[in-house]
């Protein structure tokens, strides 16, 4: 059975963190002091499920613009199965019904075909986070595409 939820703070990251450990530390080459900070204290979590084990999770987090999203992952054996597109479905749903009028993503550079399949936009030039190629995109409510992909 496939299954998600949100949570907010801390409380969230029981599951998040081993997610977050074997995508952004083992397959990805992030230090370790990276894959939490403070903002998961005041985040609205998303952790999908595939029966009871945690495959796949984000944040919702408030920023200058409205909300963000970020640290959207799902463990290497389980893509390809939507739960990524699940995850921020629910995270920019949630952000919109808190009044957001766009949501943004700070999308790896992998990741921008699978947030325009959603509606993001691509804004401003490409940049390194992390030793990572990023860009910044940005969802506005009426470009959301209802179609999973």
């Amino acid at each position: 059975m496939i299954s998600a939820s949100y949570s907010e703070g801390y409380d969230a990251m029981k599951d998040v963190l081993p997610i977050r450990e074997l995508v952004f530390v083992n397959e990805q080459g992030m230090h370790r002091d990276d894959v939490t900070d403070a903002l998961d204290d005041v985040a609205i979590h998303v952790v999908a499920y595939e029966g009871h084990q945690p495959v796949g999770a984000g944040r919702l987090i408030p920023s200058p613009q409205g909300y963000s999203i970020g640290k959207i992952a799902v463990i290497k054996e389980k893509r390809k199965k939507y739960y990524g597109d699940l995850i921020v479905r629910m995270l920019i749903q949630k952000g919109f019904d808190l009044g957001a009028k766009t949501i943004m993503v700070h999308a790896q550079h992998q990741a921008i075909p699978f947030y325009e399949t959603i509606g993001f936009e691509a804004v401003g030039e490409v940049y390194e986070r992390q030793a990572m190629k990023c860009r910044d995109m940005i969802l506005k409510k009426d470009k959301i595409r209802k179609k999973c992909h």
